[in-house]
């Protein structure tokens, strides 16, 4: 498999990505990561930066309470969170690499963070976080797949429509070595355009480690971390781990 062959969700298939993940659904969701900020950071939280933004689902519901910085690698997931959210500030960015002289009262990283395969990678990202945080303030993040959590084999199935377009859409989870720190997302998108069908495959490479991992590379980046169980509303009716991670006051 080419690297053509990769993430494709996030570049010529954008165009099903905000059908699949209808913006409205993750009102709800918003409003209670919202909430955990408020109640969790030290410092009245105004301004949010959003590491790995994506399509800007995320930022669609959480503009009402913040005033938003959105990064992400791929040209097409800005461009959908643009048109989204006009209002709210986007850059193409890395999160492991990206550097700006603002700081943010509050960072998020939601689903962007399992793409961090390595060690290095993930204690990038949290580094990031760190230095674009003001004193007392704090990093929101999901350890959606961890060592004890993740289900081999895992697969779920969603049908979607928009117009005159259906997609049944099929995630399938497999972990091909348990030694490393990786993992592979198979998705399959039965496309059908005014009825007529195409489908497609995707194959994304994500990050896995043990929860401790997260905890011990998050203290020595310097936050003190609180754990949620964040209830997840899919077929797996599952709960992740919500981490609230505080950087200290001067």
């Amino acid at each position: 498999m080419t690297d053509k062959d990769q993430q494709r969700l996030y570049k010529d298939l954008a165009k099903y990505f905000q059908i699949i993940t209808p913006p409205e659904d993750y009102l709800e969701e918003g409003e209670y990561f919202s909430q955990v900020i408020r109640n969790m950071c030290p410092i009245e939280a105004k301004t949010l930066l959003d590491l790995g933004c994506g399509g800007g689902n995320d930022d669609f519901a959480l503009k009402k309470n913040f005033k938003i910085t959105g990064i992400d690698v791929s040209t097409e997931m800005l461009e959908l969170a643009k048109k989204l959210n006009p209002e709210v500030k986007y850059e193409k960015g890395d999160m492991r690499f990206f550097k700006s002289q603002e700081r943010f009262d509050a960072v998020t990283i939601f689903d962007s963070i399992n793409y961090m395969v390595s060690k290095d990678d993930l204690a990038a990202a949290f580094n990031t976080a760190y230095e674009h945080l003001k004193p007392g303030g704090v990093l929101v993040t999901v350890a959606e797949q961890t060592k004890e959590s993740f289900r081999q084999n895992m697969t779920m199935m969603s049908s979607h429509s928009s117009g005159n377009i259906d997609v049944t859409f099929i995630e399938n989870y497999y972990d091909p070595d348990p030694n490393d720190t990786a993992y592979e997302g198979t998705f399959i998108f039965l496309i059908r355009d005014k009825g007529k069908l195409r489908i497609e495959t995707d194959r994304h490479v994500c990050g896995l480690f043990h929860l401790d991992e997260w905890f011990t590379l998050l203290e020595e980046t310097g936050f003190k971390i609180n754990k949620l169980d964040f209830n997840v509303s899919d077929p797996e009716a599952r709960k992740m781990p919500l981490l609230i991670c505080l950087k200290p006051p001067d």
